[in-house]
């Protein structure tokens, strides 16, 4: 069974949503479709819930009554018949009625997760009811009844494989299930979710369940590209990728695929395929335990990090000094991402500034804490990257104009990061692409 994730833009208008169903139905493999909300919706009920959270009743109201007239319309030309048309009418009507009763009611902060669940619920009775019309036959099935997450937000995989196992083997019929991607329950039995990107990690989660054949991840680009086609021109997408070096560029800023989602189908050896709804014809990304070569894949970005050093020539030989630093930020929940130490400074990353203050506060306890926000981190990621000869050269050479703040070399085979302030991002990123790739 294969595992097909479309993403809000793939299913953002009617059109996109017919092309959908075009390609789950071109072989008659059994599959599992995860699909996000419409492009847009996510923002629009976040932003209905910062308002109600804010006591901006009417504000509010003006959001869900301007969500209801675009779902209006994208129901008109999604569906030809009245009766189908009637059907998604209804369902409008249970979740924007959902929206309106929680105007009335006593805001608290738990409202804010049903909320922000409405969307992926629309998506998917909506694409049903399509398919109905259509005579495709499916089965919704509903992610709150298997997607489960624990204390921790961790999702209990043993649990989901166990629930969704069941609810498939009671529907031997079918070969086509239709799933919500992000939305999930908690372990009071809550409606959750898996946080931004949830549905590549929905997909991800569902394919490790059922030990998925292949996990495929639909969006509007044709695979992982080599840099960040927003600031570089002439990008091109990456024919295959292993799970580390693909794990190294999501986490380090490549927007096509959700960090997350790599582990669960690396631990159970299941491919990846990065592919393109609006260009399906194209070969997109491969992700598996295997690499067709030792080159430089990629270089990514990930924006607004700040760099905290801690100087300390009394403590920081001290057995146990390092222990010190990183319980504060485990206090915190707060991770790190580079590090680099000297005999009497320690320097490292983090994007999570929520507790920033707080840690600073207990850091000078240690010694002077000096902090650089506005930092970019730039990743250049391969296969043995850091054995590969000449290839700091090439990386310094590149940057020989811009300063480098910190780097981390060799702590994993297919990465080196650099640090350097945003204001020098976009030249690092063309430099570092005209050396490394002869573009």
């Amino acid at each position: 069974m294969q595992v097909l994730k479309f993403g809000g833009t793939s299913v953002g208008q009617p059109q996109r949503m017919h092309q959908v169903a075009n390609l789950i139905t071109r072989d008659q493999s059994p599959k599992i479709v995860v699909l996000s909300a419409l492009s847009g919706t996510t923002n629009t009920l976040d932003q209905i819930g910062n308002e109600l959270a804010a006591g901006n009743k009417s504000k509010a109201q003006q959001l869900i009554s301007e969500l209801r007239g675009h779902y209006d319309l994208f129901i008109a030309d999604l569906l030809a018949s009245e009766t189908s048309r009637s059907k998604a009418e209804s369902i409008l009507d249970e979740h924007f009625g959902f929206l309106n009763v929680i105007l009335k009611i006593s805001f608290n902060e738990a409202l804010i997760k049903d909320i922000l669940a409405q969307g992926e619920l629309l998506s998917t009775k909506l694409f049903a009811v399509y398919l109905e019309e259509q005579e495709i036959p499916a089965t919704l099935i509903s992610s709150l009844d298997f997607m489960k997450i624990n204390e921790e937000k961790e999702p209990e995989l043993e649990q989901i494989s166990s629930k969704l196992t069941a609810i498939i083997d009671n529907h031997q019929d079918c070969n086509l299930f239709i799933a919500q991607g992000f939305i999930c329950k908690n372990h009071r039995g809550e409606i959750d979710n898996l946080q931004r990107g949830g549905s590549d990690y929905t997909a991800s989660l569902v394919g490790a369940a059922i030990k998925a054949s292949e996990i495929q991840i639909w969006t509007d680009i044709d695979g992982m590209h080599n840099n960040d086609p927003r600031v570089v021109d002439q990008t091109f997408p990456i024919a295959e990728l292993s799970f580390d070096e693909a794990a190294e560029l999501a986490y380090f800023g490549a927007k096509i695929l959700h960090p997350a989602c790599i582990w669960p189908a690396q631990k159970f050896s299941i491919p990846i395929k990065l592919l393109n709804t609006m260009h399906p014809e194209a070969k997109g990304t491969s992700i598996s335990h295997t690499s067709i070569s030792d080159d430089i894949k990629a270089i990514a970005a990930k924006d607004d990090i700040s760099a905290i050093k801690i100087k300390s020539s009394r403590m920081l030989l001290a057995y146990g000094f390092l222990t010190k630093i990183f319980e504060v930020f485990e206090r915190y929940k707060t991770p790190i991402d580079m590090i680099t130490t000297s005999e009497v400074a320690v320097s490292l990353t983090i994007d999570d500034k929520t507790h920033l203050l707080k840690i600073i506060e207990e850091l000078e306890l240690f010694g002077l804490v000096e902090v650089d926000n506005n930092q970019t981190i730039i990743c250049i990621v391969g296969n043995f990257v850091s054995q590969k000869k000449g290839i700091v050269n090439n990386i310094f050479g590149a940057l020989k104009s811009i300063p480098i703040r910190m780097i981390s070399y060799g702590g994993s085979r297919h990465n080196i990061s650099l640090l350097v302030d945003s204001y020098y991002k976009e030249e690092a990123l063309k430099k570092l692409s005209s050396h490394l790739f002869d573009l």
